[in-house]
């Protein structure tokens, strides 16, 4: 199925309330059930940044998994980071982690590194799909944890359609649609595995966990 590039960024109000009051925690707790398998020897402490954070449900996990560490949490929607802050501070963790809005490839003009790079759900919404790994690789310190995750793209329309009523039936209309959006948006394994090649990151570890789930880690 050929890639439907969608909007690059989630800044409307009804979107990002519905995204913000939505259920995700059981593809989140598999992103993070991942997330500690890849990173056996994860530091409790240090730098992190969570490129295209959105409401910052798998910030405020990572916070709370390491709550020792400092994180930055960046996101191009000024709409989709005031339902993060109330999340942080419901959560606990406000002042673990430090909201910044900003896009790719901006973020990258930092002169801070990282000792952890954390990415959930951005790759497909990206026009340049490169802009995510020359940010990467601007951002890490030597040895970073870096760990990406993302849907990949079905093979037909008839796929889309089956995961939309499997997984996301019961979801606000709005929802569905922007899930029908990400998947014929999303890259293959393939792809992914070029757009590593082409940015000079192919030692990167790339797998397969779900019907609709990959990752990328160190």
């Amino acid at each position: 199925m050929k890639r439907i590039p969608e909007a690059e960024l989630m800044d409307g109000e009804l979107q990002a309330r519905a995204y913000a009051s939505a259920d995700f925690s059981q593809p989140h707790s598999l992103l993070m059930e991942h997330f500690v398998r890849c990173m056996p020897n994860l530091p409790e402490t240090g730098a992190w940044i969570d490129l295209g954070c959105g409401d910052a449900e798998i910030t405020t996990r990572l916070a709370k998994l390491c709550p020792q560490a400092c994180i930055d949490a960046v996101d191009g929607s000024a709409t989709m980071l005031r339902y993060a802050k109330a999340r942080l501070r419901r959560e606990g963790v406000a002042e673990q982690v430090r909201l910044i809005q900003a896009t790719l490839p901006d973020i990258a003009l930092t002169q801070h590194n990282y000792d952890g790079i954390l990415s959930t759900s951005l790759l497909h919404h990206l026009h340049t799909p490169q802009v995510l790994w020359d940010t990467v690789q601007m951002l890490a310190k030597p040895n970073a944890c870096i760990f990406i995750a993302d849907l990949y793209r079905p093979q037909s329309e008839q796929q889309v359609d089956q995961f939309v009523e499997q997984y996301a039936a019961m979801e606000a209309e709005v929802l569905q649609k922007d899930f029908r959006n990400s998947l014929r948006a999303a890259f293959t394994l393939d792809e992914v595995k070029e757009q590593l090649k082409e940015a000079k990151l192919a030692y990167l570890n790339t797998e397969i966990i779900s019907d609709r789930h990959l990752i990328i880690h160190s």
